[in-house]
């Protein structure tokens, strides 16, 4: 499929700076752009590329004023990335969707299946789960028993959704990722411990995103909760009877412990870890690495281990790495206090004896 800048700016409701009437075919990073393709302009990292790639087209803020000559049209939107993002969603869509049911498909017979699904090849679905319209449930993808998966979401190859988890509408549900497998729960019985039966579910709210082998455990009792909208990266733990806020994102490798709340609208980077039964409040950014052992009541960004705000961490940061000259100094001027005492008080003996000659 071919699109001329005019008609991606009149999609984007956007403006032409150059040839209107050149075509693109494909997407490329804008360091590597040929003829041809679209690309994208967004963190004033990458300005310099512009002025040399060979894109036909770069999607630039409508705020980008160019230090130099681009031979490239550019199409000015409010948000280069969010358009960037409609563009390929749009191309997405218009490719061919799968569709039917495998022969090698294992569907329970009290399981309902909306209109329009697709199983894959050795897929299964047990007793009383209900499949909603317009599902794509790939190859090895194993779904338990009573779970309930919305309309149009997309379950990839190799996921497990054990059983009573609760699915919304257009969720991805990346491969090799586990909904609602065991909480680690095991109370202590001497000196051994005693597994605690998890009887909870999990319940993931429409929107919302799982990444690849990326686990989300069922909650002790009542529901572990990802809200609305919300986006979990690869290779993440979701411990039981959590709750995340909507719209919140969180990169890899990021750690949180039982019955722990994050709020709406958080950031957090990757390898965050967070102990459990604490309190995150909305609109909190937290960066990577960090460790938050206490509850974060106000929106901003932290950073560290343990947290603190990310203005304190980076001052922190920078005398960290003055600290062996610091230790120096204060070794020396250590030595130099204490020269003075002894010369001080060298100089008092013989004041003292002095006066005591003169009495």
């Amino acid at each position: 499929m071919e699109f001329s800048a005019q008609q991606i700016a009149s999609f984007l409701n956007g403006t032409v700076d150059g040839n209107p009437d050149v075509k693109v075919n494909r997407f490329s990073k804008i360091e590597e752009g040929q003829a041809g393709s679209l690309t994208f302009l967004a963190n004033p990292k990458y300005e310099s590329y512009i002025y040399h790639t060979q894109a036909s087209i770069v999607l630039v803020n409508n705020d980008f004023v160019p230090s130099s000559a681009v031979a490239a049209t550019l199409v000015r939107v409010p948000g280069a990335y969010a358009a960037l993002a409609t563009l390929m969603n749009l191309v997405e869509q218009a490719k061919p969707k799968k569709t039917g049911i495998a022969a090698t498909a294992c569907i329970a017979v009290s399981a309902t299946l909306g209109e329009d699904c697709y199983i894959g090849q050795m897929a299964s679905i047990g007793e009383q789960s209900v499949i909603g319209r317009g599902c794509r449930i790939y190859p090895h993808a194993c779904i338990g028993d009573r779970v309930t998966v919305g309309e149009g979401t997309i379950i990839y190859p190799h996921v497990t959704v054990c059983d009573d988890t609760v699915i919304g509408r257009n969720c991805i549900l990346q491969a090799g990722a586990v909904v609602g497998s065991d909480g680690f729960g095991f109370a202590p019985d001497g000196d051994t411990y005693r597994k605690i039966p998890q009887t909870g579910n999990v319940i993931l709210e429409d929107d919302v995103e799982i990444g690849a082998n990326t686990t989300v455990d069922r909650a002790v009792m009542g529901s572990t909760l990802i809200r609305l909208g919300v986006k979990l990266d690869n290779l993440i733990q979701i411990a039981h009877n959590v709750e995340i806020g909507k719209d919140t994102v969180i990169a890899a490798q990021t750690g949180i412990a039982g019955s722990t709340k994050v709020g709406e609208h958080c950031m957090f980077g990757g390898q965050v870890g967070l102990i459990g039964h604490i309190q995150v409040a909305d609109h909190v950014h937290i960066g990577a690495q960090s460790g938050v052992a206490r509850n974060i009541t106000a929106a901003g960004a932290v950073m560290g281990s343990p947290v603190m705000p990310a203005r304190d961490f980076f001052r922190s940061n920078i005398l960290f790495g003055k600290l062996p000259e610091l230790y120096r100094t204060l070794n020396r001027l250590e030595k130099e206090v204490e020269e003075l005492r002894k010369n001080n008080h060298k100089q008092n003996c013989q004041n003292a004896e002095t006066e005591n000659a003169r009495g």
